[in-house]
């Protein structure tokens, strides 16, 4: 008979990954403003700084799986990774430069590189392979 719940560190993973998204997502629609008008940098900044920032964190995703993949241990990458981010993010409101807003928001998609692939693989070795993308609550069996 399966349990309706999912493993604890599915549940810890995904409420941590939501919290850790959520205030991402509160600066990155204000970074373009923050850039222009108080920093006066251009538009081609704002392009260069989210270039970097998403590139780096597409490379690192790829370094981190195969670090993970070689036997590094998934959750001090996971650690770190939230650790960097978390340490990095608020900083950029306190940057006086762009040169500093690029520096941040490179530590943040590094923190974001380096905890990704490990994290999904924490995920995928908690959960059997009869509830894995069953949502919160898994089906009874029946229907």
């Amino acid at each position: 008979m399966k349990t309706p719940f999912l493993p604890r560190t599915v549940i810890i993973l995904g409420l941590v990954s939501f919290l850790n998204d959520t205030a991402s997502e509160m600066i990155t629609p204000l970074l373009p403003i923050f850039l222009t008008a108080t920093l006066g940098a251009g538009p081609a900044v704002g392009g260069l700084v989210e270039g970097v920032a998403e590139a780096t964190a597409s490379l690192l995703k790829l370094v981190s799986g195969r670090m993970a993949d070689k036997g590094v241990n998934h959750k001090g990458l996971v650690l770190g990774g939230y650790s960097i981010s978390n340490l990095a993010r608020p900083l950029i409101g306190l940057a006086l430069s762009w040169n500093l807003v690029l520096l941040f928001r490179f530590l943040d998609r590094v923190g974001k590189g380096l905890r990704t692939s490990p994290r999904d693989a924490l995920i995928a070795a908690s959960t059997d392979s009869t509830s894995a993308g069953q949502g919160l609550w898994l089906s009874s069996g029946s229907g």
